[in-house]
C-alpha cells in the first residue's frame, strides 16, 4: 500500500465529506479512492469514516487519525518541492580554458536533460584542482597523468611551415644545426600544459637533444603562445584541434608522446560518477578527445 497516496485520499475525502468530491479534489477516481482509503482502515484496524448516512463522517478514530495524515501528506508535498528545487539548483563544474563555447554549451544543452543544470567555471589547471579541493566547486575536469585519465588527448607541435615530413623531431630545432631560422625557433607551453606529467617529460627532452633553456617557454596564455607562432619560426605545443583553429600545421613529437589526460574529481563520488557515465561523450569533446574516447 501507498501510506502517502492512501493519507492523501483520506484528507481529501474527508474535507469534502464526500468520496465523489474527495475524490474529484484528489484527481483520482471514486473507485480508487474508497480502495485507498479500505486498505488504510484494514492496516489500522479500524473504520476511518462512518457511511451509514448519505453523507460520509469520520469516526472517532478518524478524527484521531487525520491530523497525522495531514502532516504525512503535508511533508510529502513539501519533500516533492525540496526536490524539484535540488533538480535546479546549479551544479558548478570547472573546467579547462581551452575549451571552445560550442561545445560548452552543448554540454550545457545535453546536462539539463539529465537533471544536471551545469555552471561552468573556465579555469587554468591548478585552479581547478584547487577549487574542488577546497569546496568552492562541486566537481572539476582536472588534469592527470595519461595512465589516470578516463580522456586522453595526444600532443604534438604546430607551426606555420607547411613541410612534407609527418613527424617533427625536437632535436631538429637545436642551435647550430643550420643557418636556417629553425634555428632559434622556440617551443611555447600553454597555460594547460604547464603540468607536470606534460612539462617535465618535454623539459628533460629538450636539454638531451641540446635546445637552449629560453627556447623552452611558458606561455601567460594559449592566445599570447599562438601570437608568437603566428609571427615567427615557433612551434606551439597544443593538440591537432587547436592547430586546426589556428590555422597551424600539426606534426607529433619523433621523441616523445606527449598526451594531456583529464579526470572528474568532486566532493562527492556519486557526482563524479555521474558525469564520467551521463555526460561522458560531450566531456570528450569539450577536451579535445579523439572520437574513439568519446563514444
Amino acid at each position: 500500500m501507498d501510506l502517502v497516496a492512501a493519507c492523501r485520499a483520506f484528507v481529501s475525502v474527508s474535507g469534502y465529506g464526500s468520496f465523489t468530491a474527495g475524490a474529484a479534489a484528489a484527481r483520482i477516481p471514486q473507485s480508487v479512492a474508497s480502495r485507498r482509503i479500505a486498505a488504510l482502515e484494514e492496516r489500522f484496524g479500524s473504520r476511518l469514516f462512518d457511511r451509514s448516512s448519505r453523507t460520509v463522517t469520520l469516526t472517532p478514530f478518524g478524527r484521531d487519525m487525520l491530523p497525522s495524515a495531514r502532516r504525512l501528506v503535508e511533508l510529502a508535498d513539501a519533500m516533492e518541492h525540496d526536490a524539484e528545487r535540488a533538480k535546479l539548483r546549479p551544479f558548478r563544474l570547472a573546467v579547462p580554458a581551452i575549451c571552445a563555447p560550442r561545445p560548452l554549451a552543448r554540454l550545457v544543452a545535453e546536462g539539463r536533460q539529465h537533471d544536471l543544470h551545469l555552471d561552468l567555471h573556465m579555469a587554468e589547471p591548478g585552479e581547478r584542482a584547487e577549487l574542488c579541493r577546497t569546496l568552492r566547486i562541486r566537481a572539476a575536469v582536472v588534469a592527470v597523468p595519461s595512465a589516470e585519465a578516463t580522456w586522453q588527448v595526444p600532443l604534438g607541435l604546430a607551426g606555420q611551415a607547411d613541410t612534407q615530413t609527418p613527424t617533427l623531431f625536437l632535436e631538429t630545432l637545436r642551435p647550430g644545426r643550420s643557418r636556417s631560422a629553425a634555428r632559434r625557433s622556440r617551443v611555447w607551453i600553454q597555460p594547460e600544459d604547464d603540468v607536470p606529467h606534460i612539462r617535465d617529460p618535454l623539459t628533460r627532452l629538450a636539454q638531451a637533444v641540446g635546445l637552449q633553456p629560453a627556447q623552452l617557454t611558458v606561455a601567460t596564455s594559449l592566445v599570447d603562445a599562438a601570437a608568437a607562432t603566428l609571427n615567427s619560426a615557433d612551434h606551439l605545443l597544443c593538440s591537432r584541434d587547436q592547430a586546426d583553429e589556428l590555422g597551424l600545421h600539426w606534426r607529433p613529437i619523433g621523441e616523445l608522446r606527449l598526451t594531456r589526460g583529464y579526470d572528474v574529481t568532486a566532493g562527492v563520488r556519486d557526482d563524479a560518477h555521474r558525469l564520467r557515465t551521463l555526460l561522458h561523450a560531450r566531456i570528450g569533446r569539450c577536451v579535445g578527445a579523439p572520437a574513439g574516447q568519446q563514444a
